[in-house]
């Protein structure tokens, strides 16, 4: 019978392809448009995505308002699934805000400059659109999907 002896740089060899194989069979994929200025933007589908986060939100708070009040175990756990749901599309569109708009596409303008005014409402409508979205995960009530939606209105009206 051959013994085979194990060295320590053998027994290394194998741990890190090992750790090497598991990283890559469970890396995640980034959904995030790059940092990088490469200048292949498109707007109209953040602002498309966006939307489509707030009807998520609105239908969560829906869901949510229906299953209030029953307690079997069904309903408790679609009640937690709206909710996590609601907080996870309100989270996106805050980071989507940003991340891509407010790091990529507002520019600064110095004060008492051409541009100036408009920075401010620029800047101001982004940050409607930030805490309505807050609110949302603050609330169960549809109005605040309803100033989000409003809110989100104003901003898309800088990029079309």
């Amino acid at each position: 019978m051959k013994r085979y002896v194990v060295t320590g740089a053998s027994l290394l060899g194998l741990v890190l392809g090992t750790t090497a194989v598991l990283w890559t069979l469970h890396a995640e994929k980034a959904g995030a448009h790059c940092q990088v200025p490469c200048g292949i933007y498109d707007d109209k589908a953040r602002i498309a995505g966006l939307y489509e986060d707030t009807t998520t939100i609105t239908k969560a708070l829906k869901q949510i308002s229906e299953l209030a009040g029953k307690h079997d175990a069904q309903s408790l756990n679609q009640i937690t699934r709206w909710i996590t749901t609601k907080e996870a599309h309100a989270s996106h569109i805050i980071e989507v805000i940003s991340e891509y708009f407010l790091t990529q596409k507002v520019k600064p303008v110095a004060p008492g400059t051409d541009g100036y005014e408009a920075y401010l409402k620029k800047l101001a409508d982004h940050h409607a659109v930030m805490v309505a979205a807050m609110k949302t995960k603050q609330k169960a009530d549809p109005a605040v999907a309803d100033a989000l939606h409003h809110a989100l209105d104003a901003l898309a009206k800088h990029y079309q």
